[in-house]
């Protein structure tokens, strides 16, 4: 029993060479009758072997298929005004390698700061967000124009950063035009449409408080955001900006052109996308810079007008001309009518001891 115990331990360990040199080299001087019970039992665990093979292999299968799950359908086409655009939230336009700029003690985040370089020139004054930064980095070309531009760019800041840098610039000199990049960071960083559209508020008077004239150009759209959202802060915007001009952009970039966008589906691509917006901020700087300034408010209103002392009403004079009229012909019983009414009088009728007058 030692032995036997001794070869089902090797077959259990599935060493099965190991086990028949075991069988062979202890029961092959034995008679046949006495190994036969150990034959019969050696091919059982072998059997026995085979089928815990067989439910090792069933149980791996079924652990493979277990472990798959459904993912959810990736969109392939979302609906914007009356057609579809192609949805995949990834451009497949390049970006220039992002530099590193400081930090600012403000807000915590990176800001640059670019005064104009042609001082004598009008200036337009540009605060942003990182849509600037292939501009400032001189990435992506600025045309030769009769003014020249200065930027205050907050990568990643939403509208309170740029509010909180914009109170805390100084620059010797007064840019003659104030352009406002629309912050498209409150799609993620505010908590609500409302508390996004308050804060751009705040930050549409602390500029108009340092500078009168002003205008706004629209944030580009995102492909990582559904458009409803975008649609819903844009018009916000819009409505908070009510006074001041507002240039759209997202007329002017079609989402089914992918390569407008770099591949992290938020900025847009220097070779494409990015000359658009360049040429959308020359056309508005342009066409508001031709505009006559406007006037201040206290003109607009009417002087009062000086007291003069009211002239004597005079009573106009009727005169009637023409044929006199002729004389009324009188009942002959003393019947007279008087009025439009039908109120007749009963004149005095001299009758035989009586004297009367009665009025009806």
């Amino acid at each position: 029993y030692s032995c036997k115990g001794e070869f089902e331990h090797l077959l259990k360990c599935r060493d099965q060479k190991l086990a028949i040199a075991f069988f062979v080299s202890m029961y092959g001087t034995f008679p046949l009758i006495c190994v036969f019970p150990v034959i019969i039992e050696f091919f059982c665990l072998l059997l026995d072997a085979k089928g815990h093979r067989r439910a090792l292999a069933m149980k791996k299968r079924r652990a493979e298929q277990l472990d798959w799950t459904p993912q959810p359908p990736v969109p392939e086409f979302v609906p914007r005004m009356f057609f579809h655009v192609n949805y995949t939230g990834r451009g497949t336009g390049t970006r220039n390698f992002v530099r590193k700029w400081p930090i600012s003690h403000l807000t915590g985040r990176q800001v640059k700061f670019v005064p104009p370089g042609h001082p004598e020139k009008k200036i337009v004054f540009v605060v942003g967000d990182s849509h600037l930064r292939a501009m400032l980095d001189e990435d992506v070309a600025i045309p030769e124009l009769p003014f020249c531009f200065s930027f205050l760019c907050v990568p990643g800041g939403v509208a309170a950063d740029l509010r909180m840098e914009v109170r805390h610039l100084t620059v010797p000199w007064t840019p003659d035009l104030v352009c406002v990049c629309a912050p498209s960071n409150n799609l993620t960083g505010s908590r609500t449409i409302g508390e996004a559209a308050v804060d751009f508020d705040a930050l549409l008077r602390t500029v108009r408080s340092r500078w009168p004239k002003v205008f706004v150009l629209d944030f580009p759209p995102r492909l990582t955001i559904p458009l409803d959202l975008q649609e819903l802060l844009r018009n916000e915007y819009h409505r908070v900006a009510a006074r001041v001009p507002y240039v759209a952009v997202a007329d002017h970039l079609s989402l089914n052109q992918l390569n407008l966008w770099c591949p992290d589906g938020v900025h847009l691509s220097d070779t494409d996308g990015m000359p658009i917006l360049v040429d959308l901020l020359c056309d508005a700087a342009f066409s508001q810079l031709a505009l006559p300034p406007p006037e201040p408010t206290a003109s607009t209103q009417m002087p009062p007008r000086p007291w003069t002392p009211p002239s004597p009403r005079v009573a106009p004079r009727v005169v009637a001309t023409g044929p006199e009229p002729l004389p009324r012909r009188r009942h002959p019983r003393g019947w007279t009518v008087v009025g439009q009414e039908g109120k007749v009088i009963i004149a005095s009728e001299s009758l035989p001891g009586c004297h009367f007058e009665c009025v009806k």
